[in-house]
């Protein structure tokens, strides 16, 4: 006898081989038991879940004549029969190749005719979404009122393809995909019973590219036996699947969440250089992200990947260097890179700009190219932080200031620890960064500061501000020159400035319908709203105003409160209670 594939020699004879789909057996075990069989069916759902192998288990169930828990017993004579390839009671019609109008009128014709051997005539129609307006047209009052003894088995993986007609005279069946557990007893089944031997790791990787069809997976596992002489391991099953060594695929990922992009594309050229395709590099790519999002979220991610211990610890490595907004980042990038692929003519461009972008998160403007930025960089001064506060411990200052020297200095730790950059310059790159940035990401993160992730996303939120209407104490002016020819464009640039960063949302607002004049070097700026006058002259505001004016040249100014219609003698007055006190009497 010919070879047969794995997939039709260990095909289900009955519904308790069937690989899930328990919702379904149930009901058309139901069905048989209390002889209720319906006229018309439709299985739909992804290939390689169970749709035609059913169909043929239910096609000679409700035939047999003694059927064993509501499965064809498969030795009466009419299972038998049926069991013939030339027996006409149960036809397998393929919709893809028979799809016009005169093969449905040939059947309707023939579905007249009784069953020879059973009590059903069943036609099987796979995928019956291919047939043709017209076909559909030609079935359609057959299938609503078919003759007693037919039956109706429709299969197909599109039914959004199907008129509505036609799906409400089907009672429809939704298969599922094959969870991955599933798939590996099945895989495990059938190799056992081949006498082959195997690693559970290749078993998983089988699963996995699987991807919850079961014919995948067979026809997988039949090319991985015939490939392996000995013992079926992991790395012939990556062999026969055609994918980069896993260790060449970490190395890739490691390099791009690190921001090493001279690495990551020499190791992508070496692979590539290798004949490996573009499409399958992105896919191991992404497979591997994935899996890093798994390690660093699930607490059983060992048991969910299910890898050689070597190959996991390596995996922890990688997750360890990163963090959740990078690895999205990245993934996304990737993602939308496989799409691309579809259109573009050159893939391994494609890929190799997918990498750089993905290496160099400065030239990328996304929200979570931003997040991670400032992350990195306020790694970068806590530090330096830690590394000043043990410069500084109590310890090291006592030592240092032994014999009468002189207590240690910025100075002195900058030049002992080769730090160039002072703890305060690094914190306000960190500010300068986080205010340009946070406005467009701030609903992203989370009140507590994690991250989806689980990882703390170190971003700091800004203090509330205190109410309008609090009392604060008088500013004293600071002091300060400005030239006479930008005094003149002086309010639109603080407006401007105000508007660019994202701490100054009150103060911006707030200064919207102010009055602006100089007294000398001295700018006034004027509030006809007592509650801004207060809200502008409470100390953060006051001084965050300040440093804004202090870059335009302005160092001295001045927050007043002018009622409107106040004339220039009430000016004047105002300006003389408040110098010599307010029990001046004018007349």
């Amino acid at each position: 006898m010919a070879y047969l594939a794995f997939y039709r020699t260990f095909r289900p004879t009955s519904f308790d081989e069937v690989v899930r789909q328990e919702h379904i057996v149930r009901i058309l075990k139901n069905q048989i038991d209390g002889k209720r069989v319906g006229h018309a069916y439709l299985f739909c759902g992804p290939r390689g879940t169970g749709k035609t192998t059913l169909a043929k288990i239910f096609a000679r169930a409700i035939n047999c004549e003694n059927p064993v828990n509501s499965s064809p017993c498969g030795k009466c004579p009419t299972c038998r029969a049926l069991a013939e390839g030339s027996n006409l009671d149960i036809s397998e019609i393929d919709a893809a190749s028979n799809n016009g109008v005169d093969e449905m009128r040939d059947l309707r014709e023939k579905v007249q005719y009784p069953p020879v051997a059973g009590k059903y005539k069943v036609y099987i129609i796979d995928e019956v979404h291919m047939l043709t307006q017209s076909a559909f047209n030609a079935v359609l009052k057959t299938l609503e009122e078919p003759p007693a003894h037919a039956v109706f088995i429709l299969a197909t993986t599109e039914p959004q393809k199907i008129p509505a007609t036609i799906l409400s005279r089907c009672m429809r069946f939704d298969f599922k995909l094959i969870p991955q557990k599933d798939l590996e007893d099945l895989i495990k089944n059938v190799l056992e019973k081949t006498g082959k031997e195997y690693e559970a790791e290749a078993v998983s990787a089988i699963a996995r590219a699987g991807a919850g069809s079961a014919r995948d997976s067979l026809s997988i596992a039949d090319m991985c036996a015939s490939y392996s002489s000995g013992k079926l391991t992991y790395d012939d099953v990556t062999a026969v699947l055609g994918s980069a060594d896993f260790y060449e695929i970490a190395d890739i990922c490691k390099y791009i969440l690190t921001e090493d992009g001279q690495n990551a594309l020499l190791a992508v050229e070496k692979i590539l250089s290798t004949g490996k395709s573009v499409g399958v590099l992105i896919k191991d790519l992404l497979n591997f992200l994935n899996n890093l999002a798994i390690v660093k979220v699930c607490r059983t991610a060992r048991e969910i990947i299910n890898l050689p211990t070597e190959m996991y610890k390596k995996m922890e490595e990688v997750a360890s260097a990163t963090d959740g907004h990078k690895l999205l980042r990245v993934t996304e990038i990737l993602a939308k890179t496989e799409t691309d692929m579809r259109y573009s003519t050159s893939g391994r461009i494609t890929l190799e700009t997918a990498v750089m972008k993905c290496s160099s998160p400065e030239a990328d403007y996304n929200v979570d190219a931003l997040i991670g930025k400032i992350s990195a960089l306020e790694k970068k001064i806590e530090a330096l932080s830690a590394d000043r506060q043990r410069y500084f411990s109590p310890e090291v200052s006592a030592k240092a200031t032994e014999g009468g020297k002189e207590p240690l200095k910025d100075s002195d730790f900058a030049e002992n620890t080769g730090k160039s950059r002072s703890l305060g310059s690094a914190a306000k790159q960190s500010e300068k960064t986080e205010n340009k940035s946070l406005s467009s990401s701030e609903e992203l993160i989370p009140d507590d500061g994690v991250s989806p992730f689980g990882k703390s996303v170190a971003m700091k939120s800004e203090p509330t501000q205190p109410a309008l209407w609090d009392e604060t104490p008088e500013m004293a002016p600071r002091v300060g020159s400005l030239g006479e020819s930008e005094k003149r464009t002086i309010f639109a640039k603080i407006i401007k400035s105000l508007r660019t960063t994202h701490k100054n949302a009150v103060v911006f607002t707030l200064c919207m319908d102010l009055q602006m004049e100089f007294e000398g070097d001295k700018l006034i700026l004027i509030s006809d709203n007592e509650s801004v006058y207060k809200a502008l002259n409470r100390p953060d505001n006051f001084n965050f105003l300040g440093g804004v004016l202090t870059d335009l040249g302005i160092t001295s100014y001045e927050v007043v409160f002018r009622p409107k219609g106040e004339s220039d003698f009430d000016k004047a007055l105002g300006e003389l209670k408040k110098n010599f006190g307010t029990d001046i009497d004018v007349k």
